[in-house]
């Protein structure tokens, strides 16, 4: 393998030695956010709000008439990779998932700016805007405004904003037993990252890992006209497995995931199995780690793998298996190649397990 890939002879300075935690990897816990979100009072929510923070949803949806519902997120992180431009790329595509994710078409949206401003250069910063750009400009959207702040680390994501039919809306909590479950992307991001991090990716890695991040979930938007299509998420930094539980306990369902069907990042797998992880896995395992199952004996990268932090990770679907070839034929449509039927939801307690 070659060494870490170099950055342009104009940038000095590397992102991620301001950042504790890149990307999704530096979302708070999901036991820590659980609690924070029980001892937070509900009050006043009007009827026409159709999607809150009931089940953990990817975005929140009001409902404006009776064809258009208005579908609101937000997401930032410090870096995950040192060149601006990409780190620009990732947090933007990272932000949009949520609405492709609710099977939304975007609108616009507002920039979320942190940066040190006596330790970053002014074009690395506008890099980074660039980069944030870029992106909203391939997804057809204007970046409309936004706020700016002086922080200690460089944060960057978007408020974004779409439109979709109220009766088209693909919650996380909606899928039917007997579902398949389809994913959109391949793992390993999270690992790929902390291999980048310790100077061991490879520019294979790097570009793969770029790759990945930077794909638009457009796919959201056509999976939103297919009634077969019953729950709709994407994976981010809970992990596969955090987030397909999202899905058991809204749907009140149990999964049954294949580890060898599980689509994975080449050099991820490689990594992962030599003990390259984010301490984010630790804590995701910790946090809802009880409610799955692995086989007996499975060796430890299996549990990071399934408890990776994807930043801007692929979109997840449980439709009737009847959907299930034209749902991979959407995916395939838009250039997810390695988009794959994973498991299946039944009956039962809800829990996860792999076999």
């Amino acid at each position: 393998m070659s060494s870490i890939p170099k950055l342009p002879e104009t940038q000095k300075t590397r992102l991620t030695e301001f950042s504790h935690g890149g990307g999704c990897g530096c979302k708070i816990a999901p036991a820590v956010l659980t609690e924070l979100l029980a001892a937070t009072p509900i009050r006043g929510l009007p009827k026409e709000l159709l999607v809150g923070t009931e089940t953990s949803d990817d975005a929140a949806v009001y409902k404006l008439n009776d064809t258009q519902a208005l579908v609101a997120t937000t997401d930032f992180f410090t870096p995950i990779v040192d060149d601006p431009y990409d780190f620009g790329r990732i947090a933007a595509t990272n932000a949009i998932s949520d609405i492709y994710a609710m099977g939304a078409r975007p609108i616009f949206a507002l920039a979320l700016v942190g940066m040190p401003l006596d330790k970053l250069p002014l074009e690395v910063i506008g890099r980074i805007l660039a980069g944030g750009e870029s992106v909203c400009a391939d997804a057809g959207i204007p970046i409309a405004g936004g706020h700016s702040i002086d922080v200690l680390e460089p944060i960057y994501g978007l408020v974004a904003l779409g439109i979709v039919h109220p009766e088209k809306i693909k919650k996380n909590s909606t899928a039917k037993a007997g579902d398949v479950l389809v994913l959109g992307k391949p793992l390993g991001v999270g690992i790929l990252s902390a291999a980048l991090k310790k100077g061991k990716l490879s520019d294979a890695g790097y570009a793969a890992m770029i790759e990945s991040t930077t794909k638009l979930n457009t796919p959201g938007m056509a999976l939103a006209e297919m009634t077969a299509v019953h729950a709709l998420t994407d994976v981010t930094g809970f992990g596969l497995a955090g987030h397909l539980l999202e899905i058991c306990r809204g749907s009140g369902l149990a999964a049954d995931v294949s580890f060898s069907e599980i689509p994975v990042l080449d050099e991820a797998l490689e990594w992962v199995k030599q003990g390259i992880a984010t301490g984010a896995s630790d804590r995701n395992w910790k946090g809802y780690g009880q409610d799955v199952s692995l086989p007996a004996g499975a060796p430890d990268w299996q549990r990071k793998l399934v408890t990776d932090p994807q930043t801007s990770g692929g979109l997840l679907v449980a439709c009737a298996p009847g959907a299930e070839k034209a749902v991979l034929a959407e995916f395939s449509k838009r250039g997810f190649a390695q988009a794959k039927t994973i498991g299946r939801l039944g009956t039962g307690a809800v829990r996860l397990n792999f076999s």
